[in-house]
């Protein structure tokens, strides 16, 4: 069976690809720091049969990124990384002039830095995975300068610059950034909580993420919508 490891696992799009993937066949190691909704999700996602170890941490941990790795080896690899643990910066969102540092410092660390610190300890097993892959959530906001979203605009902006570099320099890699759209999550509504505008649910743009893994097209960046649609 094929091996995912799964970031920001406990709920909305972490939680929605997890169990989708389950139904698949693939085997998990999901990560989160709400230990509690974790579980929930690989009570969810064992259901379909398939093994599903259950990490909990933070990714910005040098010794819990090992520990998703090893996690990983034991069940037989790393065939896809899935990097969609996000941090804000600052809850709800604020104008660059009253960005905390701090919380500017946390969102590159766990958007960005965990990221590439990821990458690095599950190299090594994508490598001689027969289809291995890396998966980076970004956003819109990586692209285009909305008011109070600067701080996470910018980790998701190095994320997509990130992406684009390990394509280079694994060519024998799958490596796509992938905007997934506006979606009704818990992350959104810390970010801006007076928003009610209906948005969709996580699980509707899973089948965009779904359609690169099985026609693993080229190493990029994709809107899950336009892959809903059936363009790239």
């Amino acid at each position: 069976m094929p091996v995912a490891i799964i970031t920001g696992a406990s709920k909305g799009l972490g939680r929605a690809l997890a169990v989708r993937l389950a139904e698949r066949g693939w085997d998990l190691v999901l990560d989160a720091r709400g230990e509690d909704r974790l579980v929930e999700t690989a009570v969810l996602a064992s259901a379909h049969g398939t093994r599903v170890t259950a990490v909990p941490g933070d990714v910005s941990d040098p010794a819990h990124r090992a520990e998703l790795v090893a996690a990983a080896w034991r069940l037989g690899g790393v065939d896809l990384l899935v990097h969609n643990a996000s941090a804000l910066g600052a809850e709800p969102l604020v104008r660059l002039a009253e960005l905390p540092l701090e919380g500017l410092r946390r969102a590159l660390e766990v958007n960005l830095v965990a990221a590439l610190g990821l990458v690095q300890e599950a190299l090594p097993l994508l490598r001689t995975a027969e289809a291995g892959a890396v998966l980076v959530v970004s956003s819109d906001a990586a692209a285009e300068p909305y008011p109070t979203w600067g701080g996470y605009g910018a980790s998701k902006a190095g994320l997509d610059q990130l992406a684009a570099v390990l394509a280079e320099e694994e060519p024998g890699l799958r490596v796509w950034s992938v905007d997934p759209g506006d979606m009704a999550t818990d992350l959104y509504a810390a970010a801006v909580p007076d928003d009610d505008d209906p948005r969709p649910e996580p699980d509707t743009v899973v089948p965009g993420f779904l359609r690169l893994l099985e026609e693993r097209p080229a190493s990029g960046r994709y809107g899950a919508p336009a892959l809903l649609e059936g363009r790239r």
